[in-house]
C-alpha cells in the first residue's frame, strides 16, 4: 500500500489522500467523506485507518476535504451546498479513476458524512454502495416504547426529569440541531438507489440512541420489504460511540466494512444483476 496528497478538482482546491494497493486493484474504489467539520483524517484518526486498511485489501480508497473544509478551498461557483458536494465527490471520482484504474465507487460517510454519501448516490450512477455510519432514521412507536418504559419503571429517573422540566428553559438557539428530510422522502430515495443495484450498509452507534435504539427500527422507519432486501445490512452497536473513540471499537467497525466491502464487491466482481434479480420495494 502506498499513499499520495493530492490537489485536485475543477478549480484545483480541493485537497484528498489517496491510499493505493501496491499491485492488483480491485475496480471498486471507495471515497470517505468528512465527518462534520473534521477534516480528512477523520475523528480519532477513523478515516486513516479505514483507508490503509482497504487499501491492503485491494480497494484503492481516497479520503479528501470537501470545499471549505480541512485543507480545501472553496471552488469560487455559484453553487448551493448541495451542487457543491456533487460536484467536489464527482473529481474525487475522476482523481481516484485516474490514480488507480476503477470503475465504480462505495461512500463511506459518518454523521454529515452519512447525509452528503445520500444525497450523493441517490444521482450519481458511479457510486455501486454507500456505508452510511448513524445516517437516517426517525422515531417510531417501537423507539418511543424501548426509550420510555424502563425510564418510567425507574423512579430515580422520573424524579431526575421532572427536576429537568422545572428548571429555566435554554434560550433559543443555545444547541445544536441537524433536521432530516421528511421520512417518506428518504424512504422512496433509498428504494431507489436499491432498484439501481446499489449495496447499503447502515450502522448505528450508541451515539444515535436519541433517534435509533434498535436494529428491527430500520424496518419500521423504511418498511419490511426494504428492510428485508438483499441489497440492505443494518448492525446497531449499542456500546459504543458516535467518533468511535475506543481503538477496539474502530477495529471492529473497520473489520466490519471490510467484510462487508469482500461480500459484495469481491476481487472478481460479480456481473451485474438482470432486471429479475431486482427486487421490487413497494
Amino acid at each position: 500500500m502506498h499513499e499520495h496528497a493530492s490537489r485536485f478538482g475543477r478549480a484545483d482546491h480541493l485537497v484528498g489522500i489517496c491510499s493505493l494497493p501496491d499491485a492488483d486493484a480491485r475496480s471498486t474504489g471507495v471515497i470517505v467523506l468528512n465527518a462534520g467539520l473534521v477534516h480528512h483524517i477523520g475523528p480519532f484518526r477513523l478515516h486513516v485507518e479505514m483507508a490503509r486498511q482497504l487499501a491492503g485489501r485491494g480497494y484503492p480508497t481516497l479520503r479528501f476535504d470537501l470545499s471549505t473544509l480541512g485543507d480545501s478551498s472553496a471552488s469560487g461557483e455559484p453553487l448551493s451546498r448541495e451542487q457543491q458536494v456533487q460536484s467536489d465527490v464527482a473529481d474525487a471520482m475522476t482523481l481516484l479513476r485516474e490514480r488507480s484504474g476503477c470503475t465504480r465507487f462505495v461512500l463511506v460517510g459518518l454523521c454529515s458524512g452519512a447525509q452528503n454519501a445520500h444525497l450523493v448516490a441517490r444521482d450519481n450512477e458511479a457510486v455501486a454502495g454507500v456505508v452510511f455510519l448513524d445516517g437516517y432514521a426517525y422515531r417510531t412507536t417501537g423507539f418511543k416504547l424501548r426509550h420510555y418504559l424502563p425510564r418510567l419503571l425507574n423512579p430515580a429517573r422520573v424524579a431526575r426529569h421532572l427536576v429537568q422540566r422545572l428548571r429555566p428553559a435554554q434560550p433559543a438557539g443555545s444547541g445544536f440541531r441537524v433536521e432530516f428530510p421528511p421520512q417518506a422522502r428518504v424512504r422512496e430515495e433509498l428504494a431507489g438507489m436499491l432498484q439501481r443495484g446499489l449495496r447499503l450498509c447502515f450502522v448505528y452507534s450508541g451515539g444515535a440512541t436519541g433517534y435509533f435504539n434498535h436494529r428491527r427500527q430500520f424496518g419500521e422507519c423504511y418498511g419490511r420489504a426494504l428492510a428485508r432486501h438483499p441489497g440492505v445490512s443494518v448492525s446497531f452497536l449499542k456500546q459504543v460511540d458516535h467518533t468511535y473513540i475506543l481503538v477496539g471499537d474502530r477495529a471492529r467497525l473497520l473489520d466490519d466494512i471490510e467484510s462487508w466491502l469482500c461480500t459484495h464487491f469481491p476481487h472478481v466482481d460479480a456481473p451485474p444483476e438482470t432486471p429479475h434479480n431486482v427486487v421490487a420495494i413497494r
